[in-house]
């Protein structure tokens, strides 16, 4: 494989699960995640993507996307056991996200983890010219940064954590911590979502590695680590585009009348994580049907649960219990050919999604925890006629930047309830001043101020921002 003087590291390749008849693969779209993020940066750019295909055994040799070449890297279903249903999903993923799901800690999976890490470290160094720019990305591959210093000290190396890093009372419970924290710090930048994660890293290099360290720096093996929150963003023009699509348009209108043209439609659109908050969610709904203050032939509630680690069985749990809770409430309260939850257990398209976001009255984004929340800025996006509202939780890192969101503690489920009421109820001139605000600032914060803000970070030369595309501006 040619070399490339990017290199982005992360544990998928940008593809979709099912290749178009002719053989092409298109880049994958899901909600709020990685791909859709880096879409906008990498599309024009010559770069090589490091990842996994999906599925086990030999990685296929696959063709570039655009102007992206794709390095696949293979899991056997024993790695996929160990590193990414194990260590990856059943250890740091609760552990991060507040440990609201107990952390498994199971040793074999971490050598499992270490192996399939350095393979990815392996894949890296094979594909970056002399002094490329690696790009690390997310809690699957944590000892990436240090096997690839090790492999090429030539390279710089960035490394960005997209969900939340923990206070050091909990990443304290890790049996390997020193281990993840010294694969992190093979890097020359680490990023956070929030400066709160950036001041967690600092007290636990002071604490463990016994560096000198602030939220800025992190001094170790006689190397300076710099270390900051780049909150990550959408593809602003992305959103706009297509929601004045005609099709989307259409299809909203269409959405809309299939649903019994209600008063109000509230939407929450998720993958299904127990970090996601759709049980919190669907109890607050279900107390305000049985309480008259929603109405089934007035207002519908739409929940999107995006299919998400379906062989890790807390997550069979997980939907078993969601399934049947919507059951119950569609049967004690929904109406023949009325249910009041419309529960769609599927992935959806980008100009889906659009008209989804077009056809809510009120989004409900009530995480109880999440590193930033893609789709809370989408939905701002979405709404060109400046209307509707966004019920959002105070543990969502998009919460810092969309202060007039309705804001709200999804744990508190009395509080959630009026929250929701509160957004129903505002009058249009609220909504209307709170989503002008919100869109001014994400104007002012899409994906490229992001890129730009990183790579500006990363190499203060200014090469890497200009292959980029996201120039200093």
């Amino acid at each position: 494989m040619r070399q490339s003087s990017l290199v982005v590291v992360a544990n998928r390749l940008p593809l979709d699960d099912n290749a178009a008849p002719d053989g092409a693969c298109e880049w994958r779209r899901n909600p709020g995640g990685l791909a859709s993020a880096l879409h906008a940066i990498l599309a024009p750019t010559p770069a090589t993507w490091v990842g996994w295909a999906g599925g086990v055994g030999r990685a296929p040799a696959l063709p570039d996307v655009g102007s992206l070449r794709l390095r696949p890297v293979s899991l056997t279903e024993d790695d996929l056991r160990g590193y990414y249903e194990g260590f990856a999903n059943s250890t740091l993923w609760p552990l991060y996200h507040d440990a609201v799901q107990q952390p498994v800690f199971q040793r074999d999976w971490w050598e499992t983890y270490r192996t399939v890490n350095q393979r990815f470290a392996d894949a890296a160094a094979e594909v970056a010219e002399e002094g490329a720019a690696v790009w690390v990305q997310d809690y699957h591959l944590q000892l990436v940064p240090r096997m690839l210093r090790d492999l090429r000290p030539d390279l710089l190396i960035g490394f960005f954590m997209h969900v939340p890093f923990p206070p050091p009372e909990l990443f304290m419970q890790l049996p390997r911590r020193v281990e993840l924290l010294r694969g992190m710090l093979g890097a020359d930048l680490v990023g956070f979502q929030r400066e709160q994660a950036a001041h967690n890293f600092a007290q636990l290099a002071r604490k463990l590695l016994g560096a000198e360290a602030t939220d800025q720096t992190v001094a170790i093996d006689g190397r300076t680590v710099r270390t900051g929150a780049f909150p990550i963003s959408i593809d602003v023009a992305e959103m706009r585009a297509l929601v004045t699509r005609p099709d989307v348009v259409s299809q909203a209108k269409q959405l809309r009348h299939d649903l019994g043209q209600p008063k109000r439609v509230l939407l929450s659109v998720d993958r299904l994580d127990y970090t996601k908050g759709i049980e919190h969610r669907l109890t607050a709904y279900s107390e305000l049907l049985r309480d008259g203050y929603v109405k089934v032939r007035d207002t519908v509630m739409v929940q999107v649960a995006v299919p998400s680690r379906e062989r890790v069985e807390s997550y069979q749990e997980l939907r078993d219990r969601i399934e049947g809770e919507v059951g119950r409430i569609n049967g004690e309260y929904g109406r023949v050919g009325e249910p009041a939850i419309h529960y769609l257990n599927q992935p959806f398209g980008r100009a889906q999604l659009a008209a989804l976001y077009q056809t809510a009255d009120v989004m409900v984004v009530t995480p109880l925890r999440d590193g930033m929340n893609l789709v809370a800025k989408e939905f701002v996006a979405a709404r060109e006629d400046g209307s509707g509202a966004l019920v959002l939780s105070e543990f969502a890192g998009s919460a810092a930047e969309l202060e007039q969101a309705f804001l709200v503690n999804p744990h508190d489920v009395d509080g959630l309830k009026e929250t929701l009421l509160r957004a129903m109820q505002a009058d249009r001139a609220d909504l209307a001043a709170r989503m002008a605000a919100m869109r001014r600032h994400l104007a002012g914060h899409d994906i490229l101020v992001w890129a730009r803000a990183y790579l500006s970070a990363l190499d203060d030369t200014g090469h890497l921002a200009t292959l980029t595309g996201v120039a200093p501006g």
